[in-house]
Formats: structure tokens, sequence, C-alpha cells
């Protein structure tokens, strides 16, 4: 199965092209999930939501939707992995909540640029911790993790042997150019450029694919991960593919442009539903002429 989705659900602007034209904020998550089954929630990095919440979050979601919440950062670049139990605790009653809900996908510890070689020990006990009954997934920045060699190797064995996924940062599409509007300048400014990795250690590979304000200078980049995503699937393997893009504005259309190419390859895949501001157009009447 397929999991395809975007980096945010709450996007005002999405307000006609996407959402209906009267949508309002608590409407975004509800029609969103109607086209998309998979959402990251970067949100929880800086800040987690109440109990309540995470509730509300998972009643308003279609079935077999998921939610790829983001560590929050006290544990990942404050503390370093290092006596952050009661953060981890308190992170893992809202993964559990959406756990028992039937609507969680992996959620992924992003580490800092700064977290090299000397802290793979804490790394490994660190997620050897975590209950192995919830997905979870790795996204490492370091060159260190990069190396073709025995870090690298030990990364993606101990990940392989905790049935945990290690996050594929694609970032080749935004950098192949100069920036042309504002936001491409903030996300290059921004966003890192690692390696580029198709390593599978899970059943459920997480692409973070990032592309352009221009979806048209994206295709190439589009075109070589398909393949690679249709083979997935063939073996049998739920991939997970965000897009993103310098202005969120786009995003949608980059994961519709996505799915499009995708089914070229996997004609079994199924269709993406309507967005909500199409089938609110079809529903409208039409006026009637008088000639």
């Amino acid at each position: 199965m397929l999991f395809l989705g975007c980096p945010v659900w709450a996007c005002p602007a999405w307000v006609g092209p996407f959402f209906t034209s009267d949508a309002k904020p608590r409407d975004f998550l509800k029609q969103y999930s109607t086209v998309f089954n998979t959402v990251e929630g970067n949100s929880t990095f800086y800040a987690l939501p109440s109990r309540d919440t995470v509730r509300r979050w998972a009643n308003e979601t279609a079935d077999g939707f998921r939610f790829c919440l983001k560590f929050p950062r006290a544990i990942s670049h404050d503390k370093q992995l290092l006596g952050a139990e009661s953060e981890t605790a308190a992170f893992l009653e809202l993964l559990s909540i959406l756990h028992d809900a039937n609507r969680l996908g992996p959620s992924f510890l992003q580490l800092g640029p700064t977290f090299d070689r000397r802290q793979f020990e804490p790394l490994a006990r660190y997620i050897e911790n975590l209950p192995r009954e919830l997905p979870f997934a790795v996204e490492v920045r370091h060159r260190d993790y990069f190396d073709n060699g025995p870090i690298e190797r030990a990364l993606d064995e101990l990940l392989r042997r905790l049935h945990i996924d290690r996050v594929l940062f694609d970032s080749r599409a935004l950098f192949s150019a100069p920036p042309t509007t504002e936001s491409e300048i903030e996300a290059q400014r921004r966003k890192p450029r690692p390696p580029l990795r198709r390593t599978v250690t899970g059943r459920h590979p997480l692409l973070r694919f990032i592309g352009r304000d221009n979806l048209d200078l994206v295709q190439p980049w589009i075109d070589d991960w398909t393949p690679i995503i249709a083979e997935w699937l063939q073996a049998g393997l739920s991939p997970f593919v965000f897009t993103h893009t310098p202005n969120d504005f786009f995003a949608a259309e980059f994961a519709q442009r996505f799915h499009h190419r995708l089914t070229e390859l996997v004609p079994t895949l199924p269709p993406l539903p309507k967005m909500p501001a199409e089938l609110q157009s079809q529903k409208r009447p039409k006026q009637r002429q008088l000639f």
C-alpha cells in the first residue's frame, strides 16, 4: 500500500483550489484526509499537543489515515537522546492514542547535523528501548552516517534488526538551480543536502522529497523515484512519500503529479480521490440559460 501526503494539512492558501471555498481551519484536516492518507506532523518537534487534540485528529480523519509525527526537539536536539525519559514517555503516550485508533504511521526521530559517529551508541540504546509495537523511522544528517563504511553499515544493521525505517531525504531538485522565489531562497538556506540514499531497513520506506515551486522543474526527479517506489510496492512494502515544496501551496499538486506518474508504472494503484474543491464545484447547480 502506498501512503502519500504533504508536510502540512493546514495550508490556508488551499481554500478554494484544494479545500472547499467555505472551509474553515477546523475543516482542513478532515478535508485533507479525504484525498491523502498520511501527513507529516512537524509541529510536534516544537511542542506536544494535548491528548484531547490528538484524539480529535484521530476522529476527524478517514479510516486508514496515518500520522507520522516528528520526535520533539527536546529529545533529539536539546538532550540528544540522553536523560530524555520524561519527554519520551509524554510523546509515546500521544502515539499510543493514534496507535489504538489505527491512525499511526512511522514516527521519525530526526537527528541534528552535529549528531556524529561518537553518539552512535546513545542512539542505539535509545531506539532499542522504544516499544516494538509502534512504528518508527530515523533520519540522520551528519556525514558520518553517509560514509559507505563501518558507521553507515552499523546504522543500517541496527535499524534492520529493530525493524525501524531509515528516512530517505532527497533535496536534489531544490538545489538543482538558483532560487526563483523568496520561499526557495529560504528553503535553500535551511534545507540540508545529504548524499542520496535509497536504503530499505524496514517495511515502510519513508521518503521526504523536496521539490521546487515550479513543479515542471521537478519532473526529472519524479521520474527517478517512481520506478523505485513501484519496485517497493511490487515487493510488498508500504512506502510513505511526503512531497515538500518551498511554498507549501504547491505541495498538494506535487503529490498529485507524483501519484499520476506512479500509476503509469503501477496501473493497479487506486486513483487519488477528487479534491474537496472539485467535488464542491460539481455540486453547484448550473445556471439556466435564457436562450
